[in-house]
């Protein structure tokens, strides 16, 4: 109840007409940022914070909040409609979500992300007022056993429901599990797959994987095809969702809420195993297995509600234990300490007033968000009515700008064109993409779990095995492993006709 109190004096500090205009202020440039090509919602708050200084913290924050969800809309953006996700988590958007917005259904993909980012966000940040104080104390009991579990769970899964063959999924998965090997051994300081260049030594940051393999490999796939396809305007469709877009769209919403929030608030979550869990999820659910791959509305609404919820999760543990999980709480941090403000255990007893207006600014954003990006929608989704060959040298342009921002070092924009190429032959060959995302992004921490769990075991393999939760996710795994070999010798023996 004394949160709830806490909540509303929040409110009463938020909805001054300055303090509204600078929500509306930080909404409208957050996600104008957020929409190029390549830029994601870590690099949107890192390059808008400088506007939040000379401000008092309480107006810098409440700016803050926009300028935070605007990038994360901003960033779905254009996973949709130019299949260039500024960020790993917006990766799985892009699978159904470019689908759809080439079959001419962009206004409807946009629209179920607005809506699912609106519901998860609401959802997510009521949560964070009312059990932040359970969810830290659950994320702290977690081992390393149990996160390295979660993770096998992720590489079984992925290579399992992606792609039409279990073999080229997995293909896939190693040359991700390999480029996450790039840099420097955490454990013996040796130089793994450096190739003797020194940059390399931090190893390939995944938004500049992400941008290469999506945006680069896309622009040169249609190049490749431009001379055998007239050039063709793809139609916007009709600008708004249908009742069946509804009926199939408000499931995965909350499905994905549910998946997106307990792992941002994990200390070592993130949002890339629930956006994907989520895809999985709706993908094993749906009643159209057929729409999958070719722009099923379920595989936007659900990531996106993932994402979204999960980002209000990484407040969490950024508030109460002082520990960003990703980069865009990471920036946020930075944010806090600017300001003399160090988050942790005591930030609620210290910045009381401060934290409660963060978090009801998050929900007024929120709301922002929704009534400018909703409408707008039809908008957005006309930037497919630009000839192809100026639409994907503008990608090109932005992709190589946000890649080389990532450390301003030219060998970024070389390894661009490298992860393109690469990009472009796992579309000629059928690899599934997304596999090597989730490789890139996971290998580096479940080896840094899995050795972790083996050094506190003394090198025994029981060591991989922790509490309750690795038990369970193993016990899912087994499944996973299994159903299809049941499914082909017991179940459809069973069904098939005499």
């Amino acid at each position: 109840m004394d949160n709830l109190n806490n909540l509303m004096q929040g409110f009463e500090d938020v909805i001054a007409p300055m303090n509204l205009l600078l929500a509306l202020i930080g909404v409208l440039v957050g996600t104008a940022v957020g929409v190029l090509p390549g830029i994601g919602p870590a690099m949107t708050v890192a390059l808008l914070l400088p506007i939040t200084y000379g401000m008092e913290p309480v107006q810098a924050f409440i700016m803050f909040a926009g300028i935070f969800y605007g990038g994360m809309y901003g960033g779905s953006t254009t996973s949709i409609l130019l299949n260039t996700p500024g960020e790993s988590s917006s990766v799985v958007t892009a699978i159904e979500g470019n689908k759809m917005a080439k079959s001419g259904r962009a206004a409807q993909a946009l629209a179920t992300a607005a809506i699912g980012s609106f519901v998860a966000g609401t959802i997510a940040t009521l949560l964070l007022v009312l059990v932040t104080p359970v969810v830290v104390d659950f994320a702290v009991s977690l081992g390393a056993p149990d996160y390295f579990a979660l993770m096998l769970l992720s590489f079984i899964a992925v290579t399992s429901v992606l792609g039409a063959s279990r073999i080229r999924g997995l293909i896939s998965l190693l040359l991700g599990l390999t480029i996450g090997l790039v840099g420097i051994d955490t454990v013996s300081g040796q130089q793994r797959l450096t190739l003797g260049v020194p940059q390399l030594a931090d190893g390939i940051d995944v938004v500049v994987v992400a941008v290469g393999i999506f945006a680069v490999g896309e622009a040169l796939w249609v190049a490749a095809h431009l001379r055998r396809k007239p050039v063709e305007v793809i139609p916007v469709g009709r600008p708004w969702m249908g009742k069946k877009d509804w009926k199939r769209s408000w499931k995965p919403w909350l499905r994905g809420t549910a998946f997106g929030f307990p792992f941002g608030a994990l200390p070592a979550g993130g949002a890339e195993i629930p956006t994907f869990l989520s895809y999985a999820t709706e993908k094993r659910l749906t009643k159209h297995p057929e729409e999958f791959g070719k722009g099923a509305i379920e595989g936007v609404a659900g990531p996106e509600a993932a994402n979204n919820a999960s980002a209000a999760g990484t407040l969490v543990p950024m508030l109460a234990i002082g520990l960003p999980t990703n980069a865009t709480a990471a920036v946020m941090l930075a944010a806090f300490q600017s300001y003399g403000i160090q988050p942790g255990p005591l930030l609620f007893e210290r910045e009381a007033s401060l934290v409660w207006v963060l978090i009801a600014s998050l929900f007024v954003g929120n709301l922002m968000l929704l009534l400018l990006n909703l409408p707008l929608a039809p908008a957005w989704a006309k930037l497919l009515q630009i000839p192809r060959p100026y639409l994907y040298a503008g990608i090109l342009f932005f992709a190589s700008m946000g890649a080389y921002a990532v450390n301003a070092q030219p060998l970024d924009l070389f390894l661009l064109l490298l992860l393109g190429l690469l990009g472009f032959a796992m579309r000629r060959f059928g690899l599934p993409v997304l596999p090597l995302i989730i490789g890139v992004i996971l290998g580096p921490r479940a080896e840094l779990q899995g050795r972790r769990s083996l050094q506190l075991s003394g090198g025994e393999l029981s060591g991989l095995v922790g509490g309750p939760v690795s038990y369970a996710v193993y016990t899912v795994i087994v499944l996973v492993l299994v159903w299809p070999l049941v499914r082909r010798f017991v179940v459809r023996p069973r069904t098939s006709p005499a």
